[in-house]
């Protein structure tokens, strides 16, 4: 239906958004949020399951209509006692430390707390977890429960809460294999452990253990009696870097995953939390198959490459996914035009234009299709090269129509735009499997930080993260190497693979001489006073100031030691291999080339060594899809008013680089694979019958490899024997020609006989 609206998961039909707008108008100053949300819950009838209006989330939706624009809401009143984020406070002197069995604590109580009924313990379970809670006090909104437990003998010995479930969860999600249809029906059957505290003075053996069991066979009745249904999940997050979660898993507690380092409100596509480990409780031994029920979506595999790369996105509204897959579309099909020229009408180039100005929706959300569609094609190759590199964009241009830039340049050039720090994945064919990672941000002008997760240098391990999360998908079947620039060569890359499990490996070229254990020594010094082991040939390209040649490299490697520099000795020494590659005669007035690669991949021969700079050199394609993205989707030249806006544009411009990589690089990987691979029946006939003048369309589809030089011909590739494969230009450029082509192509089949 035309005008209809459903935000978080509740329709808004034109009638009763035509009479919210008269009631705010009628209200005034006097119409308050929360009795508008009372009278909006009787309008929809939009009750829980005990009867009880539904409305903190009517006022979630409200705020949410208010943001796009749909209403105007009242001004918020202050509300007294109320204050957003944790609060912390020093609470009095511990008492003598309770150390002794767990019998010998008595009988425990877990006893239930109210703010109506209880008004004085709920004053000390604030004051418990103010003081001694990691997270703080924070006022819980909706359903909820808190508790204190007691022992007999020793009064209060913890607290806990229990409250809404997160929105999203793709571990949780992943385990109960629900769809969001199904998510959406049942999320509410999920209950989050928000807070669980054994008071510091308290050591006692299994008390947490037991607990935890106690407070799961009571929520499920409290719950029950107060909201009118029983949770058939429980859920909880242990910051993993803080705590094991031994008492969970001796609960029974199920560890199925880790969050991805996003905040529950998070929208600006940025990890920006610390990762938790994520525990479920199945409070029923049916709980998966409940979660799961009601009609979910029949299996249907996408109808095109945008439909796979864009078309599983989770964007709330399966509206926005269609929308989502028809921009896609339309970007790929006229790489280098603006929006509305891509478009090709007004109602399309308004829903575009909506799309992409969505408050609710960031870069992750637009990318969560292809980076699940980038996982299963690496889960089918033994190696997978997940690159990584930095570069700006500039706006400069729109810095006066567009908020949120920052700057890109030094003060005296004055640059602004936003900086991008993404993750390609690659085979060491160098065959673009997809975009893994993508970081932006504008740079604020501050005073230089001291902690790395202060510094833009953080942005390395955010995504050697995501390459670890790749490494666990793919299993040990896959072997998933993060490849980096002299820019990554930060000693804490090299400590995080050292201590974390199932950690993808490292391949970074070296910037930092180092100590090393060996000989008491520095590490360019400790390889340059090695024999050679052989010769390795690289090919070197042309640019400015530099002609194409083979270049012969001397090549030694070994095994080294790295001693933490000053200021970092907690880290502790590392151990990698090093493989140093130089180029003893150079031409004349050319520098030497020399690589010196660190990596924590075994490096025990000759062969290991010349595998490990073939690997590295792929590290180059990403500033090929680095050019494709500014030159051939031309992203810098969108119009757009904010930051956010070109984010969600540039996801979208991401997979169309990486659909033309893909492209150039099949035809060479794999010349001969029929073009219905990558061309639908219409565009290869389409363009062999204007490319070959009159011949008749073959029999059989041709290969990849002559649809990939047919299309690059309509970008200006001539195809002579010396002009090698065509490039990465010549092929969106002719793309967009193409496009042109199949719309004729298509009109005369409509216009002359019966259908194509």
């Amino acid at each position: 239906m035309a005008g209809l609206l459903v935000v978080c998961g509740r329709e808004f039909t034109p009638d009763v958004m035509a009479r919210l707008r008269a009631r705010i108008r009628a209200g005034g100053e006097e119409l308050t949020r929360a009795a508008l949300s009372r009278e909006v819950c009787e309008w929809v009838n939009w009750r829980a399951r005990n009867g009880q209006l539904q409305e903190m989330s009517c006022r979630v939706a409200l705020q949410r209509l208010d943001e796009l624009g749909h209403i105007e809401l009242p001004a918020a009143r202050p509300c007294a006692g109320t204050q957003r984020g944790a609060r912390r406070w020093q609470g009095p002197q511990p008492p003598q430390p309770v150390r002794c069995d767990l019998a010998e604590l008595g009988r425990m109580r877990v006893v239930e707390v109210s703010a109506q009924r209880t008004p004085g313990l709920s004053q000390q379970w604030n004051d418990l977890i103010g003081c001694h809670h990691y997270l703080g006090y924070v006022p819980a909104v909706g359903r909820q429960k808190r508790y204190l437990l007691v022992s007999e003998r020793h009064g209060v010995v913890g607290a806990a809460a229990f409250s809404a479930a997160a929105w999203r969860c793709t571990p949780r999600d992943r385990w109960i294999g629900w769809s969001n249809p199904q998510r959406v029906e049942h999320l509410q059957e999920v209950v989050s452990n928000s807070r669980f505290l054994i008071l510091p003075w308290v050591e006692v053996k299994n008390l947490a253990s037991h607990l935890l069991a106690r407070l799961a066979d009571r929520v499920v009745e409290d719950w029950r009696e107060t909201y009118g249904y029983a949770p058939l999940l429980l859920e909880s997050f242990v910051a993993g870097q803080r705590f094991a979660g031994t008492c969970y898993r001796a609960a029974g507690w199920l560890q199925v995953g880790q969050t991805a380092g996003f905040s529950r409100n998070e929208r600006t596509g940025h990890a920006r939390v610390p990762l938790k480990d994520v525990y479920l409780y199945p409070l029923h031994p049916e709980a998966r198959e409940r979660l799961c029920a009601g009609e979910a979506p029949a299996p249907r595999g996408p109808a095109d490459w945008a439909e796979q790369e864009f078309g599983t996105a989770d964007l709330g509204d399966p509206r926005l996914g269609r929308r989502l897959v028809e921009v896609g579309r339309d970007f790929y099909a006229r790489p280098q035009a603006d929006i509305p020229e891509a478009c090709q009408s007004r109602a399309r180039t308004k829903a575009a234009y909506r799309l992409l100005e969505h408050r609710a929706l960031g870069m992750r959300e637009f990318l969560s299709a292809h980076v699940r569609a980038t996982s299963e094609r690496a889960k089918q190759e033994p190696v997978v090269l997940a690159v990584q590199d930095t570069t700006s964009l500039n706006y400069s241009g729109l810095q006066d129509s567009c908020a949120g830039l920052g700057s890109i340049g030094t003060r005296r050039s004055g640059a602004r735009g936003l900086i991008v720090h993404d993750t390609v994945t690659f085979t060491p064919a160098g065959l673009p499997l997809g975009v893994l990672d993508a970081q932006v941000w504008a740079r604020k002008p501050q005073k230089s930080p001291r902690l790395i997760k202060q510094k833009e240098s953080r942005k390395w391990l955010t995504s050697y993260e995501q390459a670890c999360r790749l490494q666990t998908q793919c299993g040990k079947r896959t072997t998933v190497v993060s490849v980096g620039d002299r820019e990554a060569d930060l000693y804490e890359l090299f400590a995080a693979v050292r201590d974390r499990k199932n950690a993808a490996h490292l391949l970074v070229r070296a910037s930092q001489n180092r100590c090393v254990r060996e000989e008491c020594g520095y590490l360019f010094d400790h390889l340059h006073g090695l024999a050679a082991a052989g010769q390795y040939q690289l090919s070197v390209a042309a640019r400015p100031g530099r002609t194409a040649r083979e270049a012969q490299l001397s090549v030694r490697f070994a095994q080294v030691t790295l001693e933490p520099p000053q200021g970092k000795k907690h880290l502790g020494p590392v151990e990698v291999h090093a493989v140093l590659a130089r180029e003893e005669d150079p031409p004349a007035r050319e520098p030497a080339l020399e690589w010196l690669l660190l990596t924590t991949l075994p490096v025990h021969d000759f062969a290991q060594a010349q595998q490990r700079l073939a690997w590295y050199s792929v590290r180059w394609a990403i500033e090929v899809f680095h050019r494709t993205l500014k030159s051939g989707c031309r992203i810098e030249d969108r119009q757009l008013e904010d930051a956010q806006r070109l984010e969600n544009c540039l996801a979208i411009d991401m997979v169309v680089a990486w659909r033309i990589l893909h492209l150039r690089h099949l035809s060479r990987v794999e010349p001969d694979q029929p073009c219905t691979v990558y061309f639908a029946q219409h565009e290869y006939q389409a363009l062999y019958a204007v490319t070959q003048h009159g011949k008749p369309l073959p029999r059989n589809p041709i290969t990849i490899r002559e649809a990939t030089r047919l299309v690059a011909m309509l970008g200006g590739f001539l195809g002579r024997k010396g002009d090698g494969e065509p490039g990465a230009e010549t092929l969106w450029r002719g793309l967009q020609r193409l496009d042109g082509i199949c719309i004729g192509w298509l009109a005369a089949h409509r216009t002359f006989s019966r259908g194509p």
